[in-house]
């Protein structure tokens, strides 16, 4: 009895088999009738063409279109100040104004106009009186600052030309041998005709422009937004990434403020407190696109962006104040997380005695929104288990 080898049993329906393959193969060529040849690519139809070049630039338009906007149609208007004086000053100065470029708040002194300054309740104060004066807070919005600027001065050559003038008619009263009435003399302009300007909460000598406040806004939504976007792409699993956007949102968090204050000195005040402040903001964005993807798949990625980037960085009011957008612009982009975390940001470094809870708020919401966002993809993603 002849003993087969294991592996020629193997062998020979493989053998088989891929004789069978070639047989079937060439059968098949010769009942076409002529050999298989690399397929060759289509080139592009020229609508598909017309179509990407059209996107392409309704897209470019777009991206413009938000970030010049609100430059190109913010104005000087409702801007919240105070006023110090009798009712008739204020009276007067509310007369001037016919652009309504002030949001005139009466205040008792000038001790309360400070304090509300510090809260950032006020932008600034017109102090009327024998001494004329005009506070200001460049760390709040150096726009703000300088319209306020542009007030003071304007008060001081108003105060000198009709100083000038009611010397002018005492000379000409002299000069005919008669008198001028003694109440005629207004006393703020007879005893003073110089008004001080001074910055209750000035911007550091490392930031005296304002500009890399301003400027900073649009890294931190980026990295948010970069952060969600890697993590929805790399990591699976909710838990996983949660985990994922908690440290990527501290680690973020420390490097950003490292370079703002630590290099820059951009930022001011607490160190743990600023970098508390940016993780709190960067989480927030990355938690939202997370979910979005987790919902909608890659197209929450988009979405996310658009809304991070294209609607909230623009409106978020670091550059100009909030209240300068046209309609409510201004207060729609502080319910968004750019718009919150740079007023965060902002009232940390510069404004300790101002309430952040709304600020907290926001950005906690749209991390709470992310999670729950990230759950019902989650379970809505698992498979259905078969009914027995």
């Amino acid at each position: 009895m002849t003993q087969l080898d294991p592996a020629s049993e193997h062998a020979a329906p493989a053998s088989t088999a891929t004789a069978e393959h070639a047989t079937e193969s060439t059968a098949r060529e010769e009942n076409s009738g002529h050999q298989k040849t690399p397929l060759v690519g289509k080139h592009t139809s020229w609508v598909h063409v017309a179509r990407t070049a059209l996107i392409a630039a309704a897209v470019v338009c777009i991206v413009l279109l938000a970030f010049a906007w609100p430059s190109v149609t913010s104005k000087v208007q409702h801007l919240p100040v105070g006023a110090v004086g009798s009712a008739e000053q204020i009276a007067q100065i509310e007369a001037l104004d016919t652009n309504d470029a002030l949001e005139l708040h009466t205040v008792a002194s000038r001790e309360e106009a400070v304090s509300l300054i510090q809260e950032r309740d006020l932008y600034g104060t017109i102090i009327l009186g024998d001494s004329p004066e005009v506070l200001t807070a460049s760390a709040s919005a150096p726009a703000a600052a300088a319209t306020l600027t542009q007030i003071g001065t304007g008060l001081r050559l108003s105060l000198q030309g009709a100083a000038l003038a009611q010397m002018e008619a005492a000379l000409k009263a002299s000069a005919a041998g008669s008198t001028l009435e003694t109440g005629s003399i207004p006393s703020d302009v007879a005893q003073a005709t110089n008004v001080t300007i001074t910055d209750v909460v000035p911007l550091a000598e490392t930031e005296s422009r304002g500009a890399g406040l301003a400027v900073s806004g649009l890294p931190l939504a980026t990295g948010g937004m970069e952060g969600g976007a890697m993590i929805s792409l790399f990591v699976s699993g909710t838990w996983r990434r949660l985990a994922a956007i908690a440290g990527y949102g501290i680690l973020a968090g420390l490097g950003i403020a490292g370079i703002l204050q630590g290099w820059f000195h951009i930022l001011q005040g607490d160190f743990i407190a600023n970098a508390a402040a940016i993780t709190f903001g960067t989480v927030a964005t990355a938690a939202t696109i997370v979910g979005l993807n987790s919902l909608i798949g890659r197209l929450g990625i988009l979405v996310g962006a658009i809304i991070t980037i294209f609607v909230g960085n623009p409106l978020s009011s670091l550059q100009q104040p909030l209240e300068f957008l046209p309609g409510l612009w201004g207060s729609v982009g502080q319910y968004l997380v750019p718009g919150a975390n740079g007023t965060l940001v902002r009232d940390l470094s510069y404004f300790p005695a101002a309430d952040t809870s709304f600020s907290l708020w926001v950005p906690t919401a749209w991390t709470l929104l992310g999670a729950i966002l990230m759950m019902v993809g989650h379970f809505r993603n698992q498979p259905a288990v078969a009914e027995i």
